[in-house]
């Protein structure tokens, strides 16, 4: 009989947020995954689980999505990661990916799923606290409240209309994988007269090096950054 895959979202980075359910997933499981960019950089995900999940008799995977522009590279990685998943379903192993946050929201997971899922084996989702809602419930703020409306966007060059829509039109916007784009989002918010005071940036929430404060154009912020825009304040 084959396995089961499941996506496993282990929540923003303490380990006191991951839900019972995703405990009892991966305590279950024989083989726990892991996607990553580049071979050998480990996984925050897999850390988060580690002081609650015995692994030490688990079969530990790391799946590689390079981020090489040539497609066809990128293609062939995803097909091999894809064909090493289906042989270990085929061995009758239960995988547990994990990933940081809820696997719904911009997680690599999800384009498996879909895919693993075609291929005729059965598939789980177990969702988890993503960053922003960790971030918000940290700084003491609403995502929205009474009748308002919230967007959740990413940020990037090549997409800034995205962002300009959300701030246009939306009273709360949260501004994901915004690292980066810090003076870009500020620009953006002085255009529309919005006081950069209702910014609340969140970065590496639920880690060592958290920050959940105002947003300050000239600062230096780490990988897992997140902007949330009040426009009332």
């Amino acid at each position: 009989m084959a396995g089961k895959l499941y996506g496993i979202g282990v929540g923003p980075g303490d380990t006191g947020l991951m839900t019972l359910r995703a405990k009892e997933v991966l305590e279950g499981c024989g083989v726990i995954a892991y996607p990553v960019k580049r071979i050998g950089e480990g996984s925050v995900a897999l850390e988060i689980i580690k002081p609650v999940v015995d692994i030490s008799e688990k079969s530990i995977e790391e799946f590689l999505f390079s981020m090489d522009p040539d497609d066809s590279v990128r293609e062939k990685c995803r097909e091999d990661n894809l064909n090493k998943m289906c042989r270990l379903l085929d061995n009758g192993e239960d995988i547990a990916m994990v990933t940081l946050g809820d696997v719904g929201v911009y997680s690599t997971y999800m384009y498996i799923d879909a895919e693993i899922k075609a291929r005729g084996y059965e598939t789980e989702v177990v969702p988890g606290i993503p960053s922003f809602c960790h971030g918000a419930a940290v700084a003491g703020i609403p995502l929205m409240i009474g009748n308002e409306g919230l967007a959740v966007v990413p940020v990037a060059k090549e997409n800034s209309r995205l962002l300009e829509n959300a701030m246009d039109n939306f009273d709360n916007i949260v501004v994901m994988k915004a690292f980066k784009a810090i003076g870009m989002i500020c620009d953006m918010m002085r255009e529309r007269d919005i006081p950069l005071d209702r910014a609340t940036v969140v970065c590496n929430v639920g880690l060592e090096d958290e920050y959940v404060g105002p947003i300050v154009r000239d600062r230096e912020y780490g990988y897992f950054t997140t902007v949330i825009i009040k426009k009332k304040g």
